[in-house]
């Protein structure tokens, strides 16, 4: 095929969004390795068994206020002009007898109320109570947090820092969790350097943006070197990662002379998807090879962070068990116009002023997939749906946010 032919064949069918990303997660299974950690290692992983308690919480009756523990029998009729006059002792509480305690004590044995301090005055050993309580009233009863047996988080539950404090509080000291899922990041380009570029080269920065997203995400980045635009050796480096639970290539996915990488993924496997009603980005490319997803990622960098968020956050969610949480929205008032093409999903970035009352958003650029200070300058994002031809000024529009913008 000649340079002419490529570009003419690349895109007349381009799947829809939605589509395109049903098609990647279908081809691709969770992987099921687990490991044991103990709690303070566990935070943001997902549990691979439930989590149930081993024991009731509290484990004892307890006060749930400072105050005298008493049989409630003995504060009937108990007022603040007749108070009932009770003996104050140490430990057991019998008839007739009172024992101070602060809230979250063991409740003596015997007794099964507090009154609270306030509602009593001391003298000596003497109590007077001017307050009747009804039995159990202001206890906290055994099991009143959790019950042993209690199911307390699903298999798939991506703990929270209260929920190790939740699971330590019931005797829990470790727990079974899936792997973080391990991703390689395979940046590609001729064009492409590390540092002091001459003319017609860039500085690598996708392969950095991505793999601190997947770090972000919950999985593990393995940043590789650049890759030149040679079709054996994208092959090789592909081949090598195979043992990852997902490969993700930046650059190299367009119909242009050296875009050679969804070439090289028909050969060695399947490409599912190239070409996606998405903008910016929409050379990306989507394929499996040995059970392997591959999200191959435009080289333009608005385009990579876009197609990162849509593609490859989802894949390493589902290959890692963790849940797809929808990103944060804010509504807000479109200062300028945001235009878009029918049939294609764009992501408009906005900055967001929330300083007022009602928050307002401004385009930073509609175009120009090249940007990247257009994102990290920018709050998030607009959606315009494909079923629409953009929205008008003074709109009122849903800004998704970046998840590290909250």
């Amino acid at each position: 095929m000649d340079h002419h032919d490529r570009h003419t064949a690349g895109f007349k069918e381009r799947t829809r969004l939605a589509e395109a990303r049903e098609t990647l997660l279908a081809a691709v299974t969770p992987h099921e390795r687990t490991e044991r950690l103990p709690l303070a290692d566990a935070d943001g992983r997902a549990l691979a068994e439930p989590a149930v308690a081993p024991a009731d919480v509290p484990s004892y009756d307890r006060a749930a206020m400072d105050g005298f523990a008493v049989r409630a029998s003995d504060t009937f009729g108990a007022s603040g002009r007749s108070p009932n006059v009770l003996r104050v002792v140490e430990e057991t509480v019998a008839p007739g007898e009172a024992a101070r305690v602060h809230t979250g004590s063991d409740l003596p044995e015997g007794a099964d109320a507090v009154v609270m301090v306030e509602h009593t005055d001391r003298f000596g050993d003497e109590l007077e109570v001017f307050d009747a309580l009804a039995e159990g009233e202001n206890v906290g009863e055994r099991g009143e947090d959790v019950r042993e047996g209690d199911a307390l988080f699903d298999v798939g539950h991506e703990l929270r820092p209260s929920d190790l404090g939740l699971l330590r509080s019931v005797g829990v000291d470790s727990v079974s969790v899936f792997e973080r899922p391990r991703v390689a990041v395979v940046p590609t380009g001729e064009e492409l350097v590390e540092s002091d570029p001459g003319p017609g080269q860039v500085i690598e920065t996708n392969g950095l943006t991505v793999s601190r997203l997947v770090e972000r995400w919950g999985g593990e980045a393995s940043y590789r070197d650049i890759v030149v635009d040679d079709a054996d050796l994208l092959r090789e480096a592909v081949e090598s990662d195979l043992d990852h639970d997902v490969i993700v290539t930046t650059g190299g996915s367009s119909v242009g002379e050296r875009d050679l990488i969804p070439e090289v993924i028909s050969e060695i496997g399947e490409v599912l998807v190239h070409g996606v009603a998405l903008k910016p980005g929409h050379p990306v490319a989507l394929g499996v090879v040995e059970d392997t997803p591959v999200v191959m990622l435009p080289g333009y960098p608005v385009a990579c962070v876009v197609n990162a968020f849509q593609f490859l956050r989802p894949v390493l969610k589902h290959v890692g068990s963790l849940p797809t949480r929808p990103f944060p929205t804010v509504e807000a008032t479109l200062t300028r116009k945001i235009p878009s093409s029918a049939g294609t999903r764009t992501f408009a970035r906005v900055r967001l002023d929330e300083s007022g009352d009602d928050p307002t958003a401004e385009p930073t650029r509609t175009s120009g997939s090249g940007i990247l200070s257009s994102v990290a300058l920018a709050d998030g994002w607009v959606q315009v749906p494909e079923e629409k031809e953009g929205y008008e000024e003074g709109e009122t529009v849903s800004v998704e946010g970046w998840e590290w913008s909250v």
